[in-house]
């Protein structure tokens, strides 16, 4: 059973207001292509990647699935790009790994609205995430690589941790880790062609788990982030009292990188 008693934390957010001004707010994803299995995904870098003992790479939320309750959207893209803006505030090598048929790529051969509604986090979806993922270890040689989620971006990092070896720490922000409870909490559609990370074996104990919470978040609420970690090993979960599900957590996000460790190679 993990350790799930959840650790509370004030935000600085007098100092830290001051870091997250200094912070230029990214475009979107645009220019690069990455190959993962049948899809092609739009990527972000920053900083060195070859030879990098670690690699950060950071997962965005579901963006827009639906053009109304009940309509698909045209373009599952979202409007703010919240985990590129955190991308932009860490100091570590990183990569902005897009989803199939995000950001712009919607009418790209294979994709379909199941694909950003009842399938988001499906087995076409993860299959084709992790493909990218390895082909860019291989290719820049990058030995450890650290997931950071936001949102449904949480759920793919603790499904892409199951299948690809090199991932050792998954960091989760506001991720909506039980979709059957989030579901129905939200009356919304269950997610049938999904899989689920609250039905789904622990992750090993080499990966590190980190998983911050939003006090105010309406959307997932720390109580639906505990009940999804009970079956993992040694997960931790912080709660961030001042922060809602997309707002706050660009001012806390230097601390968090500073509090999360050391990013050096395990022994």
């Amino acid at each position: 059973m993990a350790s799930i008693a959840p650790r509370r934390a004030r935000a600085l957010l007098g100092a830290l207001i001051i870091l997250a001004g200094c912070a230029s707010v990214p475009p979107p994803v645009s220019g690069s292509l990455i190959e993962g299995a049948g899809f092609m995904h739009r990527i972000a870098v920053q900083g060195r990647l070859d030879d990098a003992a670690r690699v950060h790479v950071y997962l965005e939320g579901d963006g827009r699935p639906f053009a109304t309750r009940h309509l698909p959207a045209g373009d599952p893209t979202p409007r703010r790009h919240l985990a590129r803006e955190l991308m932009a505030l860490d100091p570590m090598p990183s990569i902005y790994l897009a989803r199939p048929c995000y950001e712009g790529l919607a009418k790209a051969p294979g994709c379909a609205p199941a694909l950003w509604t009842e399938a988001r986090y499906g087995e076409t979806v993860v299959a084709s995430l992790a493909a990218a993922l390895e082909r860019l270890r291989v290719t820049h040689r990058i030995a450890h690589v650290s997931l950071v989620g936001y949102s449904g971006g949480g759920v793919l990092a603790m499904l892409l941790a199951e299948r690809v070896a090199a991932v050792d720490r998954v960091v989760t922000v506001a991720a909506n880790l039980d979709l059957e409870a989030w579901t129905a909490a939200h009356g919304y559609s269950p997610l049938v062609s999904s899989l689920d990370p609250a039905r789904r074996p622990s992750l090993p104990p080499r990966v590190t788990q980190i998983h911050y919470a939003g006090g105010r978040d309406r959307n997932v609420p720390p109580a639906l982030i505990t009940s999804a970690l009970r079956a993992q090993i040694d997960a931790r979960l912080v709660v961030i009292d001042e922060v809602a599900h997309a707002r706050g957590w660009i001012t806390v996000w230097p601390l968090l990188l500073a509090t999360q460790g050391p990013d050096a190679v395990p022994r």
